[in-house]
């Protein structure tokens, strides 16, 4: 049984072996690809942000008409 234990490797040197055969099979992007991308998440990213920002303006803006119709301001 000491024997069996003995031939096994630590779970930590085993799990780091496997993370790097599984890293060896990633096909990784070119560095031109990569900034293309992340151009494309930048833009898409902004625009989110505008979009949001103006549906919150027009929101917050009928919200106070709404309190002030309410209120008689």
């Amino acid at each position: 049984m000491a024997e069996k234990a003995a031939r096994q490797p630590n779970p930590v040197t085993r799990y780091l072996r496997e993370v790097r055969g599984e890293l060896r099979k990633v096909t990784w992007p070119s560095r031109e690809e990569s900034w293309r991308l992340t151009g494309i998440v930048l833009v898409v990213t902004l625009l989110f942000a505008l979009f949001l920002w103006v549906f919150d303006n027009i929101f917050s803006n009928g919200v106070n008409l709404l309190v002030e119709q309410m209120l008689g301001l």
